[in-house]
């Protein structure tokens, strides 16, 4: 906030053009806010000179937020905003300095209240989520209710994960974990966790609006928006939220123009204490092809990663199917099930199904050989998880290596180059992030799992013997 109130309003404005450079691209700066000549501070009241009318609206429609943010941070939350935009004189003189223009203006002014995030064309509220031509401003949270925490166990699989949701559903953009990142790989429970921390804010915080989107369904409204040309309703409707929930973010991948919205949206969300929970299939440092400004803000709060469930967590996610769907079955059976479906909690689901489905259709009882048959065969069409002590194995054994030198800080070319492969096969069989493989496999980072990937596959473009021992090893996992 403005604490010397001797400044010029070109040093307040220089403050402000600081702030807001750290928080729009280069090309966005230099476009829309280098032009703008600052003219007076007033009673809190700044007055800016804007070259059109065109320039305000795209400046409200697009940075308002960011705008708006720098002036709360340097001059103070009740400043107003007053544009002039500059028209010649017909005899004036149109190689005047910047500096020259205020005196020779004929003033048109707009007055633009900083505490509306953008100033909609029409009064009522564009709701993404109707059907057009049905006034509906009621913002459903589009939440499943039976993805509940009472129906998400925790374990050391996601305790972090679970944990941290938790405290966003007590406390919604009270705590460090704002964003809230949660990654990992298919049907571990990412989208059941993010329903139920939105479930329970609503029933903590009943006043709060929170929305649950797919990122899939975010862009294709977005598309529909600006081939309505009512790109501006769609961003003031999403800066009603009081937490956003989006789900398979990594999705956003290449599409620069919803990018560039999304980046809007959570910037005045974020800046207004509002809660974002994100959901990908790995962390931002190994999302590719979206904006790097963007990936920063991913960062911003916590990442927290969900892996496949260990054996005495799987017996408890079994157990709680069951009761939730009435299901008896026998001890022996579930313990079967923990050992022998280990990927993912959506696949431990469908044993159980095919289960149930071939006890109904036969009329016999669950049964260990009945599981045995059942679950064989189920368990021979689902790809099986390998882990990274199976693949260290197998690498030391082909390679002739312990397994403690192959995790070592050796960096004799022979087991460098054996470690590189056992991370290019972890990557390829497992759902571990790139940290993770890395700190199993040497303690090593996720910089050093990239580079190893990236020589695997060059090595067996152009080695053809290293091609060989690759396919041979490749024999023991698929």
């Amino acid at each position: 906030m403005l604490e010397n109130t001797n400044e010029s309003v070109e040093i307040i404005w220089d403050k402000c053009l600081q702030y807001i450079k750290d928080n729009v691209d280069e090309t966005a700066f230099a476009t829309w806010f280098e032009p703008i000549i600052p003219q007076e501070l007033k009673e809190e009241t700044l007055y800016i000179i804007v070259p059109t009318q065109f320039f305000i609206e795209w400046i409200e429609a697009n940075y308002i937020s960011i705008l708006r943010s720098a002036l709360h941070k340097v001059i103070g939350q009740n400043v107003r905003l007053i544009y002039k935009i500059t028209t010649k004189e017909s005899n004036g003189n149109s190689q005047a300095k910047p500096q020259q223009l205020p005196s020779m203006l004929k003033e048109s002014i707009k007055t633009q209240e900083l505490d509306v995030p953008i100033q909609q064309k029409n009064p009522e509220l564009k709701n993404p989520f109707v059907i057009p031509g049905i006034r509906n401003v009621k913002i459903e949270s589009q939440l499943n209710s039976k993805y509940n925490f009472d129906y998400f166990l925790e374990g050391e699989s996601n305790r972090l994960a679970r944990s941290a949701g938790m405290a966003v559903a007590k406390n919604p953009g009270g705590t460090a974990f704002n964003p809230l990142l949660i990654y990992g790989g298919v049907g571990l429970g990412k989208t059941h966790l993010a329903h139920a921390i939105g479930i329970d804010i609503k029933e903590k915080h009943p006043e709060k609006i929170v929305l649950y989107i797919s990122t899939e369904l975010f862009v294709q409204q977005y598309q529909d928006a600006v081939r309505r040309n009512n790109r501006n309703d769609f961003i003031y409707f999403y800066q009603l939220i009081d937490v956003l929930i989006v789900d398979d973010i990594q999705f956003l991948s290449g599409k620069s123009g919803t990018q560039e919205v999304f980046f809007h949206i959570f910037n005045h969300l974020h800046q207004n204490g509002k809660q974002i929970i994100l959901t990908s299939d790995k962390p931002p440092v190994e999302i590719q092809f979206i904006e790097q400004r963007l990936l920063s803000r991913f960062k911003w709060g916590l990442s927290a990663e969900i892996l496949p469930p260990d054996y005495s967590t799987r017996v408890d996610i079994i157990k709680n199917i069951l009761y939730r769907d009435s299901i008896e079955m026998p001890d022996t059976v579930v313990e079967y099930v923990a050992k022998n479906v280990k990927s993912n909690i959506r696949e431990i689901e469908g044993a159980i199904i095919s289960l149930v489905a071939q006890s109904s259709f036969n009329h016999k009882e669950i049964t260990l050989d009945l599981a045995q048959d059942t679950i064989g065969k189920f368990v021979k069409n689902t790809k099986v998880e390998v882990s990274i002590d199976v693949i260290l194995k197998v690498i030391s054994d082909f390679y002739n290596l312990s397994i403690d030198n192959l995790c070592s800080k050796t960096r004799t070319r022979n087991i460098v180059q054996a470690r590189q492969m056992a991370m290019y096969f972890a990557k390829q069989y497992t759902n571990l992030s790139l940290a993770n493989i890395g700190s199993q496999i040497g303690k090593k980072d996720h910089a050093t799992v990239l580079h190893a990937l990236k020589t695997v596959e060059n090595l067996l473009e152009t080695d053809k013997e290293f091609k060989k021992q690759y396919e041979t090893l490749d024999k023991n996992f698929s």
